[in-house]
């Protein structure tokens, strides 16, 4: 699965974390390992033309999911057929994303991940127009983002462990050769 991210704002972001949220999201919901997307960070006034373009909507927003090919189902990876290519484009703002965490209580690269996972679920066909739509596309985007983070704190904890191993290891010459004894001789 390749995803590229292009950070084109003045906001430094998370890149790495945002590209795992976004191939967690597909993992989980069995998209192909063929699919490709793209993630752009953008400025406000770049994502208020995209925003007035494509949904005739004045203002910025906070994500913009723009997808290549119409999906009716996720493709998983034992599928026997090509699988999609391109999945399209996520457009993040990151500094709409830093306001609208403040006013929620949040930090801004969990307001990311939230905003990522929403892309890509529309991406894969999700909508929340109509309020029965919304339900499941927001149940489930709290279900993946609750999975994420639950991953993320193991991940996080497993490194955390070997970092203090390889410290502890470490004071005992893994830094340095092994003591072969051969000082004992001279």
């Amino acid at each position: 699965m390749s995803i590229e991210i292009a950070n084109e704002s003045a906001v430094g972001v998370p890149e790495t974390t945002i590209v795992s949220v976004a191939r967690f999201t597909l993992d989980q919901m069995g998209v192909s390992r063929l699919a490709e997307l793209s993630i752009v960070l953008v400025e406000l006034d770049v994502m208020a033309d995209l925003h007035e373009r494509w949904m005739d909507l004045s203002g910025p927003t906070d994500v913009m999911a723009f997808p290549m090919e119409e999906h009716e189902a996720p493709r998983s990876p034992e599928s026997t057929d090509s699988g999609p290519g391109v999945l399209g484009d996520i457009v993040l703002c990151p500094e709409f994303a830093r306001d609208q965490a403040r006013n929620a209580g949040h930090r801004m690269e969990d307001e990311l991940y939230l905003l990522t996972v929403h892309g890509v679920l529309h991406l894969l066909g999700y909508d929340h127009a109509e309020p029965e739509e919304e339900r499941e596309m927001f149940g489930l985007q709290n279900r993946l983002l609750g999975e994420f983070r639950e991953a993320k704190t193991e991940a996080d904890r497993a490194a955390q462990q070997r970092d203090a191993d390889s410290r502890v290891l470490g004071v005992v010459g893994l830094d340095e050769p092994a003591d072969s004894g051969d000082d004992a001789e001279r």
